[in-house]
């Protein structure tokens, strides 16, 4: 486990410099009248997930965490299919993006996710896949206009454009 968690916040460490460095090249501030420039939320994710290496980093060093002090194998059987169905399922939702667009996509694998994978009852699953592409449109298309890929299904945000644009 050690091991693993070591290796997996280098490897991590490193791509957020590289995502830090690339997002860069574009501006990161607030840009008046316009908002976020286009590289400010890639370069800001990017420097809080390296803030977040590093201490895994340090603590693993310093064997401070349970997992830094583990021998315990890194991937048994059980572990291994639930990341292939995590894996497997955030593959087939980042295909649905191109074709149903990210607020159809969303949905289905919140539903997927919290039904199937953590047998969340349909309440509290239903309001959160229906709440999340809800909060994500005003965020992102209203308060930001930072417009995500809709798929065929962009003729049904048409109307609420002309209502908050």
């Amino acid at each position: 486990m050690r091991k693993a968690e070591l290796v997996m916040a280098v490897v991590m460490g490193l791509f957020s410099a590289y995502l830090m460095w690339k997002s860069a090249e574009l501006p990161i501030g607030w840009i008046p009248e316009e908002g976020p420039g286009g590289g400010a939320f890639p370069f800001w994710l990017a420097a809080g997930m390296l803030v977040c290496c590093i201490w895994i980093i340090v603590r693993c060093l310093r064997r401070t965490s349970t997992v830094a002090v583990s021998t315990d194998q890194y991937m048994d059987a059980a572990t291994l299919r639930m990341f292939l169905l995590v894996a497997g399922s955030l593959t087939v939702m980042i295909g649905l993006i191109h074709i149903v667009g990210v607020y159809v996509s969303t949905p289905l694998f919140m539903l997927f996710y919290m039904r199937y994978m953590g047998g969340h009852h349909w309440l509290p699953t239903g309001v959160i896949a229906v709440g999340t592409p809800v909060v994500a449109f005003f965020f992102f298309e209203i308060s930001l206009k930072i417009t995500l890929p809709k798929g065929f299904t962009e003729p049904l945000f048409y109307p609420l454009y002309d209502i908050f644009l």
